[in-house]
């Protein structure tokens, strides 16, 4: 049994779907597991993690506009703006996405879909300096 982490740092910029697929496979094809999971996990409560389609950007334009509907920014029904009008609705956005993934693992390679991407998504409309911890078990 292997099991492997590391922790990747990123330097988002404001509200950014921020791909990093090529550091993940990367990381995975270093480790020589054959059939396992790559468990990833983002160490913070303003922004997440998604598998999303890679190929056309528009798509991560469109969620972004869908999160601006769902949890906008400066709404007067939040209290919590100990820092700005974006942080209460960066924490909604948190909870309501995934601060972790889990994916399967053949062949020391990740078994995405062919327009899948691992992306980190910045909730925050400020750059941040955010940090995701892979951790890769498996044979």
């Amino acid at each position: 049994m292997t099991i492997l982490q590391k922790t990747l740092r990123f330097n988002t910029n404001p509200r950014q779907a921020l791909e990093f697929t090529n550091d993940v496979q990367a990381f995975v094809a270093e480790s020589g597991v054959n059939v396992g999971l790559c468990h990833l996990f983002i160490q913070h409560t303003s922004a997440s993690l998604m598998l999303c389609e890679n190929a056309d950007p528009d798509v991560r334009i469109d969620l972004e506009t869908f999160m601006q509907s769902v949890a906008p920014d400066g709404d007067p029904m939040f209290c919590h703006t100990t820092e700005g009008a974006d942080d209460m609705p960066a924490h909604i956005r948190t909870l309501i996405t995934n601060v972790s993934l889990t994916i399967p693992v053949t062949d020391s390679r990740c078994q995405l879909g062919t327009w899948q991407g691992i992306y980190l998504w910045e909730h925050r409309a400020q750059s941040h300096s955010r940090n995701v911890i892979m951790t890769i078990n498996g044979e």
